[in-house]
């Protein structure tokens, strides 16, 4: 019995990392192929520079041309003809040399557009990957944990061992993910912003509209890079959590909410709020942002009604819908927003039972508390 549970076991998770070893290189190539776009961006930057330094070269000397062309019409009879001719062509050369640098600069510019654009998709194709491998990993813990639990009586240390190292793994995932979205958001902006900022102080020098435009552009840069920023922290930790608490985050969490989509979310909360410990905040948190993202992804919903109980000894989640729904068997055939709330549940020993038909789709979450704790 123990050996084909084991067998059972390794074959599942050896199908599983093979499967996130080919999602990773999906995920690295689209990595190498964002830092050549990059590395291309910044050359076209240092282009476009020197193409701007030229133009006010040329600049320079086209108007000091056009001054001796003034003065050699107004005193035609003291130069030659071929004087005359040779500053004449000049002043004619100079300014077909800006108009080419001019039209070189409006290429360069618009490359930089499709390199950008170009690495906006790749980015999000780098996205899907990590957030695969991301969910790969939830299936691998998800099943490794379910296939563990049937072999308990036989090998209960070597469980524990298995479980530290799924903590530690999913802490070391954790970090990572955070690490790249900082590194690939913000990190890389604010990089960008430092040499588009010395570009636009040469440019005020040279020309304040082209300038003007630049920080304009600088100015939305700095905008998103702050949003970023805000999305990562938020996405880390609500800081209203600690600040107000659960039921007013969950109220500001679904104000956004409901700006942000086309569904309606009416909250009730019922009982008397007591405190309860941090981990079960963040947890019952986090259970309602998947539901309430899963309704909006999936379920083709227009309503959606979330109620919240506080009893003696628990607290009673109820999330119910007006959408599609789905069939409760197929839970696990990439639901994994479903997998993530069970997973969540029984980090705090909570039960979640899930009604769903054509008419909508019905989640109960009970949440038991510890009256030592409390």
């Amino acid at each position: 019995m123990k050996q084909n549970l084991d067998e059972i076991l390794e074959k599942t998770i050896n199908t599983l990392d093979s499967s996130k070893k080919e999602i990773f290189s999906i995920s690295e190539s689209s990595r190498k192929e964002m830092d050549k776009i990059k590395e291309k961006i910044s050359e076209v930057n240092e282009d476009i520079e020197e193409v701007i330094s030229e133009i006010d070269k040329l600049e320079k000397e086209n108007r000091k041309a056009r001054l001796k062309l003034m003065e050699v019409s107004k005193k035609f009879d003291q130069y030659s003809e071929a004087e005359v001719k040779e500053v004449y062509e000049r002043a004619e050369d100079t300014s077909v040399e800006i108009a080419v640098l001019q039209e070189k600069e409006e290429q360069l510019k618009n490359r930089r557009n499709d390199l950008e654009e170009r690495l906006i998709n790749v980015k999000k194709t780098f996205d899907k990957a990590e957030n695969l491998v991301s969910k790969v990993s939830v299936v691998k813990k998800y099943l490794y944990g379910e296939l563990s639990d049937l072999s308990e009586q036989f090998d209960d240390l070597q469980q524990k061992q298995d479980l530290a190292f799924k903590v530690i793994e999913a802490q070391e995932e954790e970090r990572k993910r955070v690490a790249r979205e900082i590194h690939d958001g913000p990190a890389q902006s604010i990089a960008n912003l430092v040499f588009r900022v010395e570009l636009a102080q040469k440019m005020m020098e040279k020309d304040k509209d082209k300038a003007k435009e630049e920080l304009k552009t600088l100015k939305d840069m700095v905008r998103y890079s702050v949003k970023d920023v805000r999305k990562i922290i938020y996405d880390l930790r609500p800081m209203s959590l600690d600040d107000l608490g659960l039921i007013p985050t969950i109220r500001r969490y679904i104000e956004k909410f409901e700006e942000q989509t086309d569904l309606e979310v009416e909250l009730k909360v019922m009982g008397n709020f007591k405190n309860i410990p941090k981990t079960h905040e963040i947890t019952i948190f986090r259970i309602i942002q998947e539901a309430l993202n899963n309704v909006h992804k999936h379920a083709e919903a227009t309503h959606c009604d979330l109620k919240i109980e506080f009893t003696n000894n628990k607290i009673n989640v109820l999330i119910v819908d007006n959408g599609t729904g789905f069939e409760i068997d197929e839970v696990g055939e990439g639901k994994y927003g479903l997998i993530n709330m069970r997973e969540r549940c029984e980090l705090i020993n909570a039960k979640m039972n899930i009604n769903s038909n054509n008419t909508g789709t019905r989640i109960s979450i009970i949440v038991p508390l510890d009256q030592k704790k409390e």
